[in-house]
């Protein structure tokens, strides 16, 4: 066990934004972004579900990893077990792991799997596009560990772009409200969980940043949060998400139609 998990741990320089590691990356998360978008797009539902179940299990697997690492620890040479409830995966980025099931598990047209996809196609899309171009917070001296971020928010870069291509015909205000609602439901949770996990544990536990206990560490974010009272905050944060993701189904729409002049055929949105 004690070898195993020092193989799990192995380290490394911690990577630097722009740095190798950091583009190799971002060049993965593009070309596999523009490859499926290309050749997924218009599979049959058996293939989609089969395909959205694969990465499902990938991620479940890194994340099984990342508890695992984050909360063994060592006495004397041998490992003990000490959950550490910061990393509860319980944020934005990580709620691909909670929506994935409901687009696999769903028949396709139904308002679950459009709910869930949208959600995935632009408030999911935007926090991993930020997090992939911006990734100060989350790279570490831990091989495993930086090798799990840049796939779990790579991941929600091309699970986006797929499914903004596959939901191109449908890039409306209907869609985009069904993944709000996603949004909504999510937090809600997050903000129970804020407030009930606190009571039995003195780490810090944040989920999507939002707690009223303790201070958001998110990029623009950290600043707002000590200037103005908490429900300014909270109405700050869903109004900047919110909007994120709206631009995000504009932009989309907008290469749609631009793809469809140029192949000289009615727009498909």
């Amino acid at each position: 066990m004690t070898e195993l998990l020092n193989i799990l741990g192995s380290q490394m320089d911690t990577p630097l934004p722009y740095g190798v590691f950091h583009i190799a990356a971002l060049a993965v998360t593009v070309i596999a972004s523009v490859l499926l978008s290309l050749r997924c797009k218009d599979i049959k539902d058996s293939s989609f579900r089969v395909l959205c179940l694969c990465f499902w299990l990938v991620l479940l697997f890194f994340e099984t990893y990342k508890q695992v690492i984050f909360s063994f620890n060592y006495n004397g040479g041998e490992p003990y077990w000490d959950y550490q409830w910061y990393a509860f995966p319980f944020q934005l980025c990580s709620s691909q792991l909670y929506v994935l099931p409901l687009i696999f598990l769903s028949r396709e047209g139904s308002a679950v799997r459009r709910a869930g996809s949208a959600f995935m196609a632009t408030y999911s899309f935007f926090a991993g596009t930020a997090v992939m171009l911006y990734p100060v917070s989350v790279f570490i001296g831990m091989i495993g560990i930086n090798i799990q971020t840049m796939v779990w928010h790579g991941s929600q870069v091309i699970l986006g772009v797929l499914l903004l291509a596959r939901y191109r015909k449908e890039l409306n205000r209907r869609f985009f409200l069904s993944g709000a609602i996603v949004f909504l439901v999510l937090v809600s949770a997050a903000m129970a969980l804020n407030m009930i996990v606190p009571s039995f544990t003195d780490e810090t536990f944040n989920m999507f940043f939002i707690s009223p206990l303790f201070p958001s560490t998110l990029p623009v974010l950290e600043v707002i949060y000590p200037l103005v009272p908490w429900p300014v905050f909270l109405l700050i944060y869903l109004l900047g998400y919110t909007l994120a993701a709206l631009l995000v189904l504009f932009l989309a729409r907008g290469v749609c139609l631009l793809s469809s002049k140029k192949t000289k055929k009615p727009s498909a949105c």
